[in-house]
């Protein structure tokens, strides 16, 4: 293994962009600083470089990209020919770096998370670990609600049985090794963050302070994060469908109680509405059951679909080095 302590350590920093034109710039100075600050201290080789993924964007994000390549050599860029997600960029930029660096972070293009950090990942990446992660500190900056959903995702991840970090995004040091590893998951179904955890290799966290975004609107509307949410408990819990099973055991004894209730009310009482009972509260009560267990295992049974056709994740149609 190379010597970590050496000056000549190369750095890839990651950063997927969709729509960034209005804060792509400041982006690439503030980066770009501290890439030569890193330099100029000799923790990382001039050789470093920072790579912006244009994830299909329809603004001038990768005119931005293109043009600042050219007059900063620090700057490269990878042009996927569609949009394909957050995740599929991020997996497109680190197959991109993959073999041309020694460690890499991954990181968003909105400066919320502190660019400041990526010195003390490289600290913890001397000290041995292989997986730095970038741990939001405070929601200082997040609304109530937004900051409510967030918190209340990662418990409801950890009820499901999913491994995730407590305010960990995708904010992340990983060295060369650990990469390699990752790229060998396979799935088009992405949860990075879930899948990192996995891999099993020396792991500690960074804490940072998130700032308010730059410039721009923010890529994950309220839509998306529950989308993004959902597709990381079903990606990686078999538990809803544990709770369709648990549910009808939880239907059949209700269903034995109100049976009991219904026949006492039939027998020794005069306010019986004859069918009521019997009929009304069964048949919305299933129906609700059956819809909510169809949708889940549907959802199950479709991605099973998008695994087993095999699909490329991305294409690149354009790579700036």
């Amino acid at each position: 293994m190379k010597d970590r302590k050496s000056h000549t350590l190369v750095l890839a920093l990651v950063v997927p962009c969709y729509n960034e034109e209005e804060v792509l710039k400041e982006t690439i100075r503030q980066l770009s600083a501290e890439l030569k600050q890193l330099i100029h201290d000799e923790k990382i080789s001039p050789k470093s470089f920072v790579k912006f993924v244009d994830d299909g964007s329809r603004d001038q994000t990768w005119d931005i990209i293109d043009s600042n390549a050219q007059e900063n050599p620090l700057v490269k860029g990878l042009k996927l020919s569609k949009n394909e997600g957050h995740q599929n960029a991020l997996l497109a930029g680190m197959a991109s770096v993959e073999g041309k660096c020694d460690c890499m972070v991954s990181l968003d293009a909105d400066l919320q998370q502190d660019p400041k950090a990526i010195a003390r990942m490289l600290v913890k990446y001397h000290e041995g670990y292989e997986i730095v992660l970038g741990v939001r500190s405070d929601r200082a900056s997040d609304t109530v609600f937004k900051k409510m959903t967030a918190e209340g995702y990662y418990r409801v991840m950890q009820l499901m049985g999913v491994e995730l970090q407590f305010n960990h995004a995708d904010y992340r040091l990983m060295s060369q090794r650990a990469v390699v590893f990752f790229l060998q998951f396979k799935e088009r179904n992405l949860f990075i963050r879930g899948i990192v955890k996995l891999i099993g290799l020396k792991t500690t966290t960074v804490s940072f302070t998130s700032g308010e975004r730059f410039a721009g609107e923010s890529k994950y509307p309220l839509k998306k994060m529950l989308s993004f949410a959902w597709d990381g408990i079903t990606s990686f819990s078999v538990l809803p469908l544990k709770f369709i099973m648990w549910t009808g055991f939880i239907i059949f004894v209700l269903s034995i109680v109100i049976g009991i209730h219904s026949l006492y009310i039939v027998l020794f009482t005069d306010e019986a509405v004859p069918g009521w009972a019997s009929t009304v509260l069964p048949m919305y009560f299933m129906g609700g059951v059956q819809l909510l267990a169809i949708g889940i295992l549907g959802e199950y049974i479709g991605k099973i679909y998008k695994e087993t056709k095999g699909r490329p994740r991305f294409f690149v149609e354009e790579e700036i080095e």
